[in-house]
């Protein structure tokens, strides 16, 4: 057998199969969710296959159109191979979690939607031509917007906006690959990458630009990110996990990675201030939004957003240790992000709400749950020994090392980068205390005294996520070695780092600080002996629902500083959201046009003069 025929069987395998459970009856749900489970193995099976096997190509004559060849060109670099395990691995994950969800409107869609995702997200990282890789890009946006309209209300309006914009952002991935193809005379990524195009003409720096939108929009990152709160606020928590979460992250960076160093060569020091903007603007303000949030599902998602721009920050440096960072931290990212979203998913699924107001004390009734959400949240702030901290760590270096051995000007303001990454912790670390204890450490609510844990299926795929925290913080040196170096042509050394790490001592005396805690705890606690009393307030014993304090109150006083008070309130109205300011001038752009159609005669002698006299004085030059 020929081993290159493994590509393409991973790509259609999940399409085809996927397409005929889009129209199967919901009634026979059972089938769906057989055939998505089989599938989804089977395809991570062929993806570890893949990653084993090393370099593999495809090729398969569809179309010649005068000098332009469409050939399927499939491909797996140690890049492509490394990130396709790990989205083949979250949709196995997903589709295991999704086994028991209940809440969820048409199930043949559901899944048929998730082997879509899954082959269009094999189509992606495999494709060696740009314009196959746009035409699975397209399917993964029409699976997002069939995935997000079966959660509950308003999820067709989430489906519609992120569609949208997504949609926009893919015109713009068009016309950028076709400005590419203009310049470079091909579409294979691997003959550009030969001679990569120079930034140094106005069309290359657009076509850039282009390519660089759809790949953050993608991603998440701001000013096109707003689909993705909205999104989170009413699509299912398994959906945000599949795919805001973790692969539309995977994509989005591994789209700009391929921009960076395979498609342009990236000596343009306006275009490297723009990336360095974008992604420092994404860490500060969105994390600023997520702090604000009540909303569970909501503010994971302005903290998927956030995280991008450590990734975006990281490959901006230009150094080995930045854009190693950037890679570890998008891998890192959508590990603890599925896992935070699944965990939201699962209090929701239990409690019927993603409202922090109105959860509280859930530590003691989902304990798996919440031990899982807890490591999450901790690598998601950068906490050692944990993922996060360790590609954090790395983004930092490669922001300090720009600055000590480049000349830019961008360069130059490396203090400004640094001192942004370093307060996005700060505030992630904020938001992530808000959430534990708003949903697990406060007062139990009367109403969820009888909550508990959520089924096998829906607890495997959480354990093995933090599980990966862990390992992948205290071992970092093995992902690095064994998937993110290889990946990025970087010798497996620590000759990049300019600082050191000894994650393995560092573990161990934190686990020994933590034990000495716990000893001082409990001889404390038996030494004396502890009265417990109701709650009462002037010999008057009170109701447990009165003397519940919301976890959320003490972070409303961020919303009330003076300065930030108008922002949050414009941000609250849509006035910061593009799609929002899109429709708006929309309908302004038809108004307008609607007055000068006006049926009047003189109206339109008027417009006609004014057209002639401008041909006569700007095109022919009469004056």
């Amino acid at each position: 057998m020929n081993l290159g025929k493994i590509l393409p069987m991973l790509v259609f395998l999940p399409l085809a199969v996927g397409f005929v459970l889009l129209f199967l009856p919901s009634k026979i749900k059972s089938v769906s969710k057989v055939l998505t489970l089989i599938i989804s193995v089977i395809a991570f099976a062929l993806a570890i296959r893949i990653f084993s096997l090393g370099q593999l190509e495809y090729s398969c004559p569809v179309l010649q159109i005068g000098n332009l060849n469409l050939d399927l060109l499939l491909s797996a670099s140690a890049l492509q191979a490394f990130i396709l395990m790990f989205a083949m691995g979250f949709g196995l994950l997903i589709t295991l979690y999704s086994l028991k969800i209940h809440a969820i409107r048409n199930t043949n869609i559901y899944y048929g939607a998730i082997l879509l995702t899954i082959g269009g997200s094999a189509g992606i990282l495999l494709s060696n031509h740009l314009l196959f890789l746009l035409i699975f890009w397209e399917i993964v946006t029409a699976s997002l917007y069939l995935l997000i309209t079966t959660g509950g209300k308003n999820s067709n309006f989430a489906a519609t906006k992120s569609f949208t914009m997504i949609g926009v952002s893919d015109a713009a991935f068009l016309l950028g690959v076709l400005m590419v193809w203009a310049l470079s005379g091909t579409l294979v990524i691997s003959e550009i990458a030969k001679a990569p195009v120079p930034t140094t003409s106005s069309i290359a720096i657009i076509a850039f630009i282009l390519l660089m939108v759809a790949a953050i929009t993608k991603a998440g990152a701001m000013p096109l990110h707003t689909w993705l709160p909205t999104s989170g606020e009413y699509a299912p928590a398994s959906v945000m996990a599949l795919l805001p979460g973790a692969i539309d992250k995977l994509l989005g960076i591994y789209l700009l990675v391929i921009i960076v160093r395979s498609i342009f060569a990236l000596n343009s020091v306006p275009l490297t201030f723009i990336l360095a903007i974008v992604g420092t603007a994404t860490i500060i303000i969105a994390a600023m939004v997520a702090l604000v949030q009540h909303n569970v599902k909501k503010l994971l998602a302005y903290s998927a957003i956030s995280q991008v721009g450590y990734m975006i920050l990281g490959i901006a440096t230009g150094t080995a240790v930045g854009l190693a960072g950037a890679v570890f931290h998008m891998l890192n990212n959508a590990i603890y992000k599925s896992c935070l979203f699944l965990g939201a998913g699962a209090v929701e699924q239990e409690t019927g709400t993603a409202e922090m107001d109105e959860l509280g004390g859930l530590g003691k009734k989902m304990p798996i749950t919440f031990v899982t959400f807890l490591i999450a949240a901790l690598s998601v702030s950068g906490i050692p020994p944990f993922n996060g901290f360790v590609s954090k760590w790395m983004v930092y270096q490669g922001v300090i090392q720009m600055g000590t051995e480049q000349t830019s000007a961008v360069a130059k303001l490396w203090p400004i980068w640094l001192i942004a990454a370093i307060f996005g912790s700060a505030l992630t670390l904020a938001y992530s205390v808000k959430i534990i204890h708003s949903v697990f450490l406060s007062r139990l609510p009367d109403k969820l005294k009888d909550v508990k844990e959520v089924s096998l299926p829906m607890r495997i795929p959480m354990v093995v996520l933090a599980l990966l925290c862990v390992l992948f913080g205290v071992f970092y040196f093995v992902p690095l070695n064994r998937f993110i170096y290889p990946a990025l042509d970087i010798e497996a050394d620590s000759s990049i780092f300019i600082g050191t790490w000894d994650s393995t001592l560092a573990t161990a005396l934190i686990v020994l600080g933590i034990g000495l805690g716990l000893v001082i705890l409990l001889v404390g606690f038996v030494s004396r002996k502890v009265r417990s009393v109701p709650t009462w307030t002037c010999g008057e014993v009170q109701p447990n629902e009165q003397m519940r304090v919301s976890g959320t109150h003490f972070y409303k006083t961020v919303s009330s500083m003076g300065g930030l008070r108008q922002l949050y309130a414009g941000q609250e109205k849509g006035h910061f959201d593009t799609y929002n300011q899109s429709g708006r001038l929309g309908l302004a752009l038809t108004g307008f046009l609607r007055w000068l159609h006006s049926g009047l005669l003189p109206m339109y002698l008027t417009w006609v003069i004014l057209g002639l006299l401008v041909i006569l004085f700007v095109v022919c030059k009469i004056w």
